[in-house]
């Protein structure tokens, strides 16, 4: 294993962290694109289709939400404990090695 991988292996809950914001992003980029191809679309069975599929990526935001709030990764509610896991996490991304 490469010395990236292996200090990204020993970051513990920050990776979790990491991955599970990297999956709320996503999520949350879904739901927009899908909304706005919805606007685009001329043809209702198409429109259709892409409203069963946005209310599936809000479903999957809101599970992402609810398990980043659970473990404490996403302080919504208390900005300013947000604010300080945003700079550890910075912090920690800044002393991973470069690639």
């Amino acid at each position: 294993m490469n010395e990236f991988f292996q200090k990204l292996a020993g970051m513990g809950s920050m990776t979790e962290q990491v991955l599970a914001t990297d999956f709320l992003i996503t999520a949350k980029a879904a739901v927009r694109n899908i909304a706005a191809a919805i606007t685009e679309s001329a043809a209702p069975e198409v429109r259709e289709t892409l409203q069963q599929f946005l209310h599936d990526a809000i479903d999957t935001h809101e599970q992402i939400y609810n398990y980043m709030d659970e473990k404490g990764f996403y302080q919504s509610h208390d900005i300013t404990r947000q604010i300080g896991l945003d700079i550890q996490a910075a912090e920690t991304a800044k002393d991973l090695p470069q690639m």
